[in-house]
């Protein structure tokens, strides 16, 4: 891969670990503020149950996609960057635009979709 191709993925894996990391900052303040509300009734309880548990749904894929992000930034340090973890080929400009932390190439994530259903 060119470096410029590099320093393009680097740009931005870079800008959506920033907006992770705001995203990450958002709900940790909204968890803090619901926790610090006083609940009249059940109905309420539940409803700010509910938003917690889709706000922790949340926070793990994106806590997940974080670490993905770093392993993907560590690659392009190291050379190793755009390499499919399974076959060892270069894994397709097009997926790494849609999906700049990709571990596999199409091919793969497939076989690895498919076993990890069974």
């Amino acid at each position: 891969m060119q470096k410029s191709e590099l320093e393009y993925f680097k740009e931005m894996l870079l800008s959506r670990k920033n907006q992770i990391a705001k995203n990450l900052s958002s709900v940790q303040e909204e968890i803090s503020d619901l926790q610090k509300q006083e609940l009249s009734d059940e109905g309420d309880y539940a409803a700010a149950n509910n938003d917690s548990m889709i706000e922790d749904a949340l926070v793990q894929k994106q806590q997940k996609e974080l670490t993905e992000i770093e392993s993907a930034l560590k690659k392009i340090e190291n050379g190793e960057y755009g390499v499919c973890e399974m076959c060892e080929d270069p894994i397709g400009f097009q997926r790494l635009k849609v999906k700049p932390h990709a571990v596999y190439c199409i091919d793969c994530r497939e076989i690895v979709e498919k076993s990890n259903k069974k």
